[in-house]
């Protein structure tokens, strides 16, 4: 069997050259990306930053720790606290002790991000004046970099200073030194200080105040800000290179068994005609298993050296587009080249298998059969698997509905669920080619008849041809369309939340000072509604630390400048001893007392006062000032008293937060410039994923097309036997391939159409705007695409066949 499989590759090199092209590009992906994933699983160690020079820092606690009879569970703290008075005094008994302080700074002509520190936490770096002097005065500053000298002033939102000294960048921050008093009126807070004292006599001094750190060695590293960044990056990494190679495993299994399956189901005489010289089932089936083991050792081999070339390009993608820090390369990890190989023979094999099986029960009477039309458009054992996925999906989705239908809004479960309705579909696909072809326009004569009747007749063949266009289009529809409907149903509730006239917020990740949430009450006209950032915690079900996102409010402000969706309870009954939480709460019943931690820590038992809807999770909580301490204002919403002139109000605003940088904008250039959108890490990847699908189902769809007409020489020869001319042979084969495309656009538009059905079903449940979006633009391109490929693919070969006589043509042997 084994030199018989050798002479059938070497005779139809066609057919196998395009199932050893898909193998061979699938486990490339899989290569690429299982490289991918092995490099983020870890991040290098990061160097301390700003205080590499320093002795001991002492940080504030910054981590909320709640006890649970599982363990212990952990969450960060919105607002770190300072450092115990008490345990400062006894530090201060031990050695000089330096208060550090970071806040936002904007300057004309200066980067768009700069820090302002204390100037005594500059030697700590250690940065070291380059020209001029430390700042004496309050309105003198050092800055780093070279983006200004000494003796130039700038105005910043802290007012104009002075620059009397420089200092060299050292690549992690852009800073703006100020005098330790200035430093100290701009931000109160001190959450962490260096002490120059023994590590062991400090540790002793902070024993007994909960939650404060001692830093020492590279675990200084924890001072600098946003220690996590990089084990953050990583992380979406993870999540970006796991989502895509799980679409590429999926895409590549579904195209390599389909391509395969088709190749054997082509050979349906070629195998009655070995039965009638004699072959057993068994030989059948074992000289096909070796034909796939051949191709697959040998496209899997080439598809790992393919993938570990192109990862580093991946690698260089990814940090151009900043998803990945600088340092991110791909690393010496050998198991993503095991798993790809291994998968790549497992999937060829597999693809084989059920085909081969139906190969061998080829009665030797079938090789006398002259017509290529199928008989059993669907066997039993497809049908069977088809309607058990199509089944799986329904339930799985009716569970979801019913249980948790926010589950269906995360990125995880509107990636995976497509999966299950395209495989489904192929396989059922036979089913209803027939009943499509009837319905698609049907081209005028002869011509339109003959391809008609072909789709109709070679049901398999154009359910196979149809499959690399309906993974494509069913993928572009439900990923691109689950992740417009989320946007629009975003930004309809923020509209229908928001019924401010002017939103005043702060100079980029900058809060307002007192001062001018005082000058924007003063104007006059303008309601004022100031609001901050926060954070709530709560322990679920007794084992589960949640996290919430608050804003602290005035509620009878906030009752004038929004409209919250309430399903229970008044806004204005919201006050010091209570909270305004949605339905995703394990409690949400008006009145019921919950027990929660504050952003600082602080834990609390308050009163439900109002609930709001689930929404798409935008909905969080709401809390008075007092219980978000910490939390300083970044937005104003304004509305209009009656009688009020919005032209002169907006000019009174505009003056009053002029000196702290911060903008006014009307309510719908607002909402514009904070639509929910697309997160930038889930753009890019849906961009990768739908970018690997195209390519792989487009290679792909010009294989198995060639494989295709290059399987018909004969059919075409007896058409220009039969007096068709070679234009219309070509038509004939054009029409053909925009039928097959069409079949395979309207399965993959069916599937995303159910696929987003069940998420307006979710956002119904949830109370959420639901309306669903398809991607009709993007959809048009990518049938577009198939289409174009699908006919240049088919009429090519065609032609290059039709340049032979008719009537050697005819009499080629299969």
């Amino acid at each position: 069997m084994l030199s018989l499989a050798l002479h059938t590759l070497r005779a139809r090199w066609i057919t196998f050259a395009g199932s050893f092209t898909a193998l061979a590009l699938g486990v490339a992906l899989l290569t690429v990306m299982g490289l991918a994933l092995a490099s983020s699983l870890d991040a290098p160690a990061r160097e301390p930053e700003r205080f590499a020079a320093a002795p001991v820092v002492v940080k504030g606690a910054d981590t909320l720790r709640v006890p649970t009879p599982n363990g212990e569970r952990t969450e960060e703290l919105a607002h770190p606290r300072a450092v115990p008075a008490a345990t400062v005094a006894k530090l201060r008994r031990l050695g000089a002790v330096v208060e550090d302080r970071s806040y936002p700074v904007r300057a004309e002509g200066a980067p768009a991000e700069l820090t302002g520190h204390p100037w005594s936490t500059a030697a700590f770096a250690p940065y070291a004046v380059e020209a001029g002097r430390a700042p004496r005065a309050d309105d003198e500053v050092v800055v780093s970099g070279d983006w200004t000298r000494p003796g130039a002033r700038v105005r910043t939102d802290h007012g104009t200073v002075r620059v009397v000294g420089t200092v060299a960048g050292r690549g992690f921050e852009h800073a703006v030194f100020h005098t330790d008093a200035r430093a100290a009126e701009l931000s109160p807070a001190v959450v962490q200080l260096v002490v120059d004292a023994d590590p062991a006599a400090v540790r002793e001094a902070v024993r007994g105040a909960e939650g404060v750190r001692v830093l020492t060695g590279d675990g200084l590293r924890y001072a600098d800000a946003d220690p996590g960044r990089d084990s953050e990056a990583l992380t979406a990494m993870n999540a970006l290179f796991g989502t895509a190679g799980g679409v590429s495993a999926f895409v590549s299994v579904f195209v390599v068994a389909s391509t395969f399956a088709f190749a054997v189901d082509r050979r349906r005489r070629e195998f009655g005609l070995l039965r009638t010289a004699g072959a057993t089932p068994g030989q059948i089936r074992r000289m096909v298993a070796a034909e796939a083991l051949l191709v697959g050792v040998l496209a899997s081999a080439a598809g790992c050296a393919s993938g570990g070339y192109m990862a580093p390009s991946l690698t260089a993608w990814v940090v151009d587009v900043e998803l990945a820090p600088g340092w991110f390369t791909i690393g010496d990890a050998v198991w993503p080249y095991h798993a790809a190989f291994w998968t790549g023979l497992l999937v060829a094999l597999s693809g084989v298998v059920v085909a081969s099986w139906r190969a061998g029960r080829t009665g030797p009477v079938q090789a006398l059969r002259e017509a290529s039309a199928d008989g059993v458009a669907l066997t039993r054992g497809r049908w069977l698997c088809g309607m058990a996925l199509l089944l799986t999906a329904g339930v799985t989705l009716a569970v979801a509905l019913l249980g948790d239908p926010g589950d269906l809004l995360h990125r995880k479960t509107y990636v995976s669920r497509p999966m299950l309705l395209v495989t489904a579909a192929a396989l059922l696909a036979p089913l209803v080619v027939r009943p499509l072809t009837r319905l698609l326009p049907r081209l005028p004569g002869a011509i339109g008849m003959l391809v008609r009747e072909n789709a109709a007749a070679g049901v398999r063949r154009t359910a196979a041809v149809a499959a690399p266009v309906l993974v494509t289009v069913a993928l572009a529809g439900s990923l691109l369309g689950a992740t417009a409907t989320l946007d629009r149903a975003g930004a309809v509730e923020a509209r229908e939340r928001t019924t401010a006239a002017f939103v005043v917020t702060a100079a980029g990740d900058g809060a307002f000072d007192a001062r001018t949430l005082d000058r924007l009450r003063a104007v006059p006209g303008a309601r004022v509604s100031a609001s901050a950032p926060s954070a709530v915690y709560v322990l679920e079900e007794g084992v589960a630390l949640v996290r919430s996102e608050a804003r602290a409010v005035d509620p009878g402000a906030l009752a004038a400048t929004a409209r919250l969706p309430l399903t229970a309870g008044k806004v204005t009954d919201l006050d010091d001893g209570s909270v305004v939480v949605n339905e995703e709460w394990e409690r949400h019943t008006v009145g019921q007392r919950v027990r929660v931690w504050l952003g600082d820590g602080t834990e609390r038992t308050l009163r439900i006062a109002a609930v709001m809807t689930t929404g798409t999770g935008d909905n969080g909580v709401y809390v008075t000032p007092a219980n978000a301490p910490g939390a300083r204002a970044d937005r104003v919403d304004v509305a209009l008293a009656d009688g009020a002139d919005a032209h002169v109000v907006a000019a009174g605003l505009e003056r009053a937060v002029r000196p702290a940088g911060g903008r006014v904008l009307a309510s719908e250039q607002w909402l514009s410039a904070t639509d929910p959108g697309t997160e930038r890490t889930t753009r890019y990847g849906l961009l990768l994923v739908l970018g690997i699908a195209l390519l792989y189902t487009g290679i792909s769809l010009v294989g198995t097309m060639v494989m295709a007409t290059s399987d018909r020489v004969r059919d075409l020869a007896v058409l220009r036997l039969a007096g068709a001319t070679r234009w219309q042979v070509l038509r004939m084969v054009g029409a053909e391939s925009l039928t097959v495309v069409a079949v395979g656009a309207v399965l993959g538009l069916t599937v995303a159409a159910l696929d987003l059905v069940g998420m307006w079903g979710a956002l119904v449940l949830l109370s959420a705007p639901a309306t669903i979006a398809l991607p009709w633009s993007t959809l048009a391109a990518v049938t577009a695409a198939c289409a174009v490929l699908a006919t240049v693919s088919a009429v090519a070969p065609a032609a290059l066949a039709l340049r032979r006589p008719a009537l050697e043509s005819a009499g080629l042997r299969e």
